[in-house]
């Protein structure tokens, strides 16, 4: 209901109202950002340039917008932008950085170790199914909702969620036998 009104109140002419959606999404979009670049300057970078997207395009959305999936649609898409631009993806782990980590909290040896093995394990988790695992473990996202975001079907992304998840366990599993 928020989002609509602030939405009504920006195709009124309110250019001020998109505030509101600045300090909504800000931090949770910085955080998807940043596990998706694995730098938190890169990261604010890409909201930025997200939110200056959003808001030359925001007239020309239906009513009916979903603010959600289309604010992660376009930082998903700044994203690849970028990392093509730049020739480097490098993702971290889904599982390592919470929010907790976000705030400095430090994590035990054994931890550590583990995070940095479920970090190498993400690296080699081909990109769509990446996207698809990060949004719907990490942000919380429906099937549907990541579809959305993506622009593919809730089918496909539970297919690529389903396959992301496997080749994760036997990636992780065949590199952490001892």
């Amino acid at each position: 209901m928020l989002e609509a009104a602030l939405i009504a109140r920006i195709r009124t002419g309110h250019a001020d109202a998109f505030e509101g959606i600045v300090e909504k999404y800000q931090y949770s979009l910085t955080r998807y950002l940043l596990r998706l670049t694995g730098d938190y300057e890169t990261a604010r970078d890409l909201v930025q340039d997200t939110f200056i997207k959003a808001y030359a395009s925001i007239l020309k959305t239906d009513s009916d917008l979903n603010l959600n999936a289309w604010l992660y649609r376009i930082a998903t898409n700044t994203a690849i932008q970028h990392l093509r631009r730049r020739k480097l993806i490098s993702f971290i782990s889904f599982e390592a950085l919470t929010k907790k980590d976000l705030a400095g909290t430090d994590t035990l040896p054994e931890q550590a170790a583990d995070n940095l093995a479920i970090q190498e394990t993400i690296k080699k988790i081909p990109w769509e199914q990446r996207v698809c695992l990060i949004l719907h473990y990490v942000e919380g996202f429906t099937y549907r909702e990541t579809g959305e975001t993506l622009g593919i079907t809730e089918d496909a992304v539970r297919k690529r969620v389903m396959r992301g998840v496997q080749l994760f366990r036997r990636l992780y599993d065949g590199g952490n036998e001892q």
